[in-house]
């Protein structure tokens, strides 16, 4: 039996929601969900692909149900004290490349654009929390196994790969950063979609400056010109409110959303219905291409269509000791959860990497 009605469809991404917290005497929160609409591209249609029934979703209805659920939580409206950062680090290397996507086309390998899969060295088509947390990775800390995945980048006929590892930021997307609970092992989420229009991507709520290289900054499109020897960089965030019931849901989105404003503040509170705040992760990729643009492609297609998708599967103890000291503590860590500013605080990892 499902925790819910499965009336819930992929309409919602393209739908505002409004959601009313109580104690607010009619004064409303609402948050919206990133639409994912626009020309549909070859191998792209995300919201078009039906559920098939796999390891972790064995009726095959899109819906994966979190054992236990989270309830009884309320957003939390508190304010602490201020401090500047709230993050760490997770520094991962490219694994390997294959037009596959073990969220949107579970259990469909070749069914997908191509993708360029960081972390867990064995996330294919067939993955499963599972088989992730049972493979290796190519993260600098031996208990992110998570899967981290974004359309190829190509220059005419050339796969352009990141080189060495990359910085996902873990932060706070909250006020209280007191508040944020690490990931539920298995949770699942897209964030962007391969067919939002221009307009969309610009919009997104995960947007942070667009495309840049050299001086050239907000970028929807590539630059026409990148100068010799800089890098192509993109930013992009996640939602980091959840549900507390899914793991997943048909979209991919819907289970998770992004922060709103508090009304008559600034301060950022998860929304009613998804009162559960979880790390913000930040996507900041750097590739290495540079001079004449004209051919640079995503295998999704144009720049506008950038997206990327999250599997977690970090070992717990890990992800808790560094949400808790990094994100909870108000520090700026480094993927050991060492902060060089505050060097009283300690480091959460050893040198290897891995929890003392």
């Amino acid at each position: 039996m499902k925790l819910r009605s499965r009336t819930l469809s992929a309409l919602l991404v393209s739908t505002a929601f409004a959601v009313t917290v109580a104690g607010l005497g009619g004064l409303s929160l609402t948050a919206q969900a990133t639409p994912d609409s626009g020309a549909a591209l070859p191998h792209a249609a995300h919201a078009a692909a039906a559920p098939l029934a796999t390891g972790d979703d064995p009726d095959g209805d899109g819906y994966i149900p979190a054992v236990p659920q989270v309830t009884g939580v309320s957003p939390s409206w508190n304010n602490p004290p201020d401090r500047y950062f709230h993050e760490f680090q997770a520094n991962c290397a490219v694994s390997r490349t294959a037009p596959d996507d073990p969220i949107v086309f579970a259990g469909r390998p070749g069914a997908s654009h191509d993708h360029t899969f960081m972390g867990n060295t064995t996330t294919d088509a067939f993955s499963t929390t599972a088989s992730l947390s049972a493979g290796g990775t190519a993260c600098n800390a031996p208990g992110d196994l998570s899967g981290y995945w974004m359309p190829s980048l190509f220059n005419g006929a050339t796969k352009v790969l990141p080189t060495g590892p990359q910085v996902i930021y873990y932060k706070t997307g909250v006020t209280d950063y007191t508040s944020v609970r690490p990931f539920p092992k298995g949770l699942r989420f897209v964030v962007g979609s391969p067919t939002q229009t221009a307009a969309e991507f610009r919009g997104h709520r995960g947007w942070v400056e667009g495309w840049e290289c050299g001086d050239s900054f907000k970028n929807v499109e590539f630059p026409a010109n990148c100068p010799a020897g800089t890098q192509l960089n993109i930013r992009m965030q996640s939602p980091s409110c959840w549900d507390g019931k899914y793991l997943d849901t048909p979209d991919h989105k819907a289970h998770m959303a992004y922060p709103v404003v508090k009304p008559g503040t600034n301060d950022n509170v998860c929304p009613a219905d998804h009162p559960v705040a979880l790390p913000m992760v930040e996507f900041k990729m750097a590739f290495p291409v540079s001079g004449d643009m004209s051919q640079v492609r995503l295998s999704s297609g144009s720049g506008h269509s950038f997206h990327y998708d999250f599997f977690n599967a970090w070992d717990d103890r890990t992800l808790n000791a560094l949400v808790e000291h990094c994100i909870k503590g108000g520090l700026q860590c480094n993927a050991r959860g060492y902060d060089e500013t505050h060097p009283a605080a300690g480091a959460v990892l050893g040198p290897d990497y891995r929890l003392p």
